[in-house]
């Protein structure tokens, strides 16, 4: 056996683009063999990215990926280890890894495991594989998985009861909080128990409302990391087996971050990769002296640069003139663009054009929502204008139980905090704060109480309990999927609870109508919370 040099590809695919995808990974393939790397390892589906989702149905998928084939055959010494769809001729597709080194394929492996929970819905597309794969290079026995086999205790039993030294794993495997170290904890037990070396790659990068973290690393079969890559950072990382020890040495071992650090990574990287692969020069939004907005801002310019980014601070009769200065001083410590915009005429005149229809009806939620709305249409009116990308700045908290105004503070095309709840928006904010010389987020910002500002000493816990009340049943319900009288029984009171609920069942609609963001939790408004808008379920017990 000799030694040899593994090189982990974190790579970020562009979905879809599959030339695109070929010609990084054949120049990330060079510049790993320029490192002496024997072997490269490139995550699932490398090659047209993850989750493709209805374009794996396109019917000239097999052509491109041969296309794909027959470029990647020109990488010369260097084994490739990548991810593609395979078509069979008999008309199975597959979620499929295949083996090649110098233009020949060595082995094709089919994913055993087709997760179809969650975010996943891999069984519409593919069909499951019954093989394992098992080569034998410079002396040492490897084996191949593809994400969701590793997390299958059969299947990788299987593969280690055939004296396979080193586990493949390619994989596509989304971030949520706590994601990463989980991921390694666990396949550090696994390595241990069943005696085998493991090398995890996965994907980076944002796709629509999912963010991939990366987080590859390598493990020997004593359970130890011998090899840990940044989260959310795209770039080789190499593990060097030494023949001798029969292990892979201590490398590049990077700590996964903090929660907040982890979750404000994630969301950058999310903004910006949504933001440019879709091809916008930029983005706009409405900074109003609150905190989402505040925050939501702070991660636009540091996921795509203050020069690309526009706020406009939209006051009305009830805006309090400290969130006009703060908006203001906030925009200008970001360097970014930044206009007022007074939106009294334009509410003024609606209200006028409304008259005939609303009489003398008391004034309620309608006139607030006009306010709402008035500054909706401004945001869309410059977006239409100049091409920047409305970002929407509503959280979670507020999405879950409709304290937001459809076609008013909804409006935008991407809602960076639309998975954060309310809590963790205060102590992101701290936490951005924390990693500047000085504050980006004006202090007062944060401390003082959060409001709509869409009536006279407006207050949000005016209309909703506390936030960390609020989010501690809402975390109940929807993430933990706890039914009504399971949470009264946690010492919540029933009238609040009964509430919250009914919030969130009849709130559906307009969420349905929001735009996507990114997935940070386990229970996202998109993918895996799905409830009919229309029903009849009483939540009772």
């Amino acid at each position: 056996m000799k030694s040899f040099k593994i090189a982990l590809s974190q790579f970020s695919p562009y979905t879809g683009d599959i030339d695109a995808n070929v010609q990084k990974m054949i120049g990330l393939a060079n510049d790993a063999k320029k490192q002496n790397a024997d072997l490269i390892i490139f995550p699932e589906l490398s090659t047209v990215g993850y989750p493709a989702e209805d374009l794996l149905l396109r019917p000239s998928l097999a052509q491109r990926t041969q296309l794909a084939f027959d470029q990647l055959k020109t990488v010369k010494d260097i084994v490739m280890v990548f991810g593609f769809v395979n078509q069979t001729e008999d008309g199975q597709r597959y979620n499929a890894a295949a083996v090649m080194k110098d233009g020949q394929i060595l082995g094709v492996y089919n994913k055993q495991n087709l997760p179809n929970y969650g975010v996943f819905d891999e069984k519409r597309y593919f069909s499951e594989g019954h093989q394992h794969l098992v080569f034998e290079y410079l002396g040492h026995k490897f084996g191949v998985l593809i994400c969701e086999d590793v997390w299958s205790l059969k299947t990788v039993q299987q593969l280690a009861q055939l004296n396979v030294e080193t586990a493949l794993v390619l994989n596509a495997s989304p971030y949520e909080v706590g994601k990463p170290q989980h991921r390694i904890d666990t396949m550090s037990a696994l390595a241990k128990e069943l005696n085998i070396n493991v090398v995890y790659t996965n994907q980076v990068g944002g796709q629509d409302d999912l963010v991939f973290d990366g987080t590859s690393f390598v493990i020997n079969q004593n359970g130890q990391v011998a090899v840990q890559a940044p989260c959310f950072a795209e770039n080789l990382y190499f593990a060097e087996y030494d023949a001798e020890q029969k292990a892979y040495k201590t490398g590049e071992i990077t700590a996964v971050p903090g929660t907040m650090a982890e979750i404000y990574q994630s969301l950058v990287l999310a903004t910006r990769d949504y933001v440019q692969r879709s091809g916008f020069p930029g983005v706009i939004l409405g900074l109003s002296g609150g905190i989402d907005s505040a925050l939501t801002l702070a991660i636009a310019v540091d996921a795509i640069g203050a020069d690309k980014v526009q706020a406009v601070m939209m006051p009305y009769t009830y805006t309090a003139q400290i969130s006009v200065e703060d908006a203001a001083e906030q925009a200008k410590s970001l360097g970014i663009t930044f206009g007022i915009a007074e939106i009294n005429p334009v509410v003024n005149s609606f209200m006028q054009t409304l008259y005939p229809f609303f009489g003398n009806s008391p004034a309620d939620a309608t006139e607030e929502n006009l306010q709402a709305r008035t500054r909706g249409t401004l945001l869309m009116g410059l977006s239409n204008k100049f091409g920047n990308l409305v970002l929407s700045t509503g959280n979670k908290s507020e999405l879950s139980v409709g304290y937001c105004t459809l076609y008013g503070d909804m409006v935008g095309g991407f809602a960076v905090l639309k998975d954060v709840y309310k809590t963790i928006v205060f102590e992101l904010a701290k936490y951005r704060n924390s990693i500047s010389e000085t504050p980006v987020i004006p202090e007062r910002v944060i401390t003082r109480p959060p409001s709509a500002e869409l009536r006279p000493d407006q207050k949000d816990q005016d209309s909703l309990p506390p936030y960390d009340v609020l989010d501690a049943i809402l975390y109940a319900y929807i993430e933990e999927d706890q039914s009504q009288n399971d949470i009264i029984a946690k010492g919540f009171e029933r009238e609040i609870v009964e509430k919250v609920i009914k919030l969130v069942d009849r709130n559906e609609y307009k969420r349905r109508q929001g735009a996507i963001g990114p997935r940070i939790t386990s229970r996202a408004f998109s993918r895996e919370r799905r409830y009919p808008i229309v029903n009849g379920w009483k939540p009772g017990v």
